[in-house]
């Protein structure tokens, strides 16, 4: 059973709804895959809560060691139901129709089918709230937190605004998952807006910063390099919306004036090979350095190396677009002025001329002449670096988050406990 509503005498805040022992409430956090190595945000959200406790539901566990937290619960994959003892039926479903297996339910006798034992998790575990991540997983999960019947939220993160949208039904089933949960995140002001077109009802809607360790980040004051050595940075996965052939382009017009000048790339992804092959077809190998995926002291190393951060994030053709990128957010408290685009989140996080350059996206030419105006004026160079790292720490870091989200999570539970008592 899910857990009872808080009593409605002390406002149904969470905080007063500790057993006797004194236990903080349970959340039930739930996504696709716990972890990728990408999703670093998120573990940092489940990880740090304060004023609340989680267990963790999943489809599937990877990068353990890298992400450690318990308790983590795999969830256990249900077979669908057989036809048995009915040969027309299944004569009809699988030679006439010749849709197999067949959809569920395919009769008022069969029980609803869920892919997975949700329902008897939450049930058993009694969480207060289930947190789903990213709005995919939520349309997926829906109909399994209906059969638990206690209160949800779902954070958007970026790609979710756009997955699975052109396929026939599918908006209507996100308008459902929007108009059932109690509340709905974003991690930036535009993936609000975005969520809002999709039908949310705008009283949902909540911004949640993505949460950024700041104590952990080193600031140092960077100055241009004496022999024209510029160090441009990017972390991020090698997919399509991060511009990195965009970044390519604009790195030859740089280069024809600061010879020197080191693209460096951190981080791996589909089109690893792709942007390699068109780095050597370029001959831009001397300018190029590719080093995968690295852990956070090795990304820091680069950092405290590096004179920029690059970030011209881009909308793809299946409308994938960024929130506020983590990794840009630690090389700016980090000391280094952003290069980005006016893309997504990242105006939230960039003032254009105080603490990097913004770019319109997919501009090579309007890329570069950001860089080379960042180079030719090196004097600038310590004033933009201070300003980046405390433009950060003001409006982002990772207790202001945790916080933010376990008001949501209150939130929430206060507005369950109101529905159920008008029932």
């Amino acid at each position: 059973m899910p857990a009872e509503p808080p009593d409605s005498r002390n406002g149904g805040d969470s905080r007063d709804s500790r057993d006797q022992s004194g236990e903080r409430p349970l959340v039930a956090s739930l996504c696709g895959t716990f972890l990728k190595r990408e999703m670093q945000s998120l573990y940092r959200q489940v990880a740090n809560l304060e004023r609340h406790r989680t267990v963790v539901f999943t489809e599937q566990e990877e990068n353990r060691d890298l992400f450690p937290f318990d308790p983590v619960v795999v969830m256990t994959k249900l077979r669908r139901p057989r036809l048995r003892g009915n040969f027309l039926l299944r004569f009809w479903y699988k030679y006439i129709v010749k849709q197999w297996p067949p959809p569920r339910p395919i009769n008022k006798q069969v029980r609803p089918y869920y892919p997975y034992n949700l329902p008897k998790l939450l049930k058993e575990h009694r969480p207060v709230l289930a947190h789903v991540y990213y709005g995919h997983k939520a349309v997926k999960y829906l109909e399994m937190l209906k059969a638990w019947g206690g209160p949800f939220i779902v954070s958007f993160h970026g790609v979710d605004v756009s997955k699975f949208m052109d396929e026939d039904g599918y908006p209507a089933q996100m308008r459902e998952m929007l108009a059932s949960a109690q509340l709905v995140l974003a991690r930036s002001e535009s993936l609000l807006r975005e969520v809002e077109a999709l039908g949310c009802p705008p009283e949902k809607l909540r911004l949640n910063r993505t949460p950024i360790p700041l104590d952990d980040i080193e600031f140092a004051e960077r100055r241009a390099p004496e022999d024209g050595g510029w160090r441009l940075l990017q972390a991020s996965r090698l997919i399509a919306k991060k511009g990195l052939f965009t970044t390519l382009e604009a790195l030859k017009q740089v280069v024809a004036e600061f010879p020197n000048t080191k693209f460096v790339l951190c981080g791996t992804g589909p089109h690893k090979e792709r942007f390699a092959k068109a780095v050597a077809e370029a001959g831009m190998g001397a300018h190029v350095e590719m080093l995968g995926w690295l852990d956070q002291a090795a990304l820091r190393a680069e950092f405290a190396r590096a004179h920029a951060f690059l970030h011209p994030s881009e909308l793809t053709e299946t409308s994938d677009q960024e929130g506020i990128p983590n990794s840009m957010l630690e090389a700016m408290a980090a000391g280094l002025p952003a290069i980005g685009t006016l893309h997504g989140g990242i105006p939230e996080a960039v003032a254009d001329g105080a603490d990097g350059y913004l770019v319109p996206e997919k501009d090579p030419g309007a890329l570069a002449a950001a860089l080379l105006k960042l180079m030719r004026e090196p004097a600038r160079l310590p004033e933009l670096s201070r300003c980046a790292s405390q433009s950060v720490r003001d409006k982002f870091g990772l207790r202001q988050s945790i916080a933010a989200l376990e008001d949501c999570y209150e939130e929430a539970v206060r507005l369950w406990a109101a529905e159920c008592e008008r029932q």
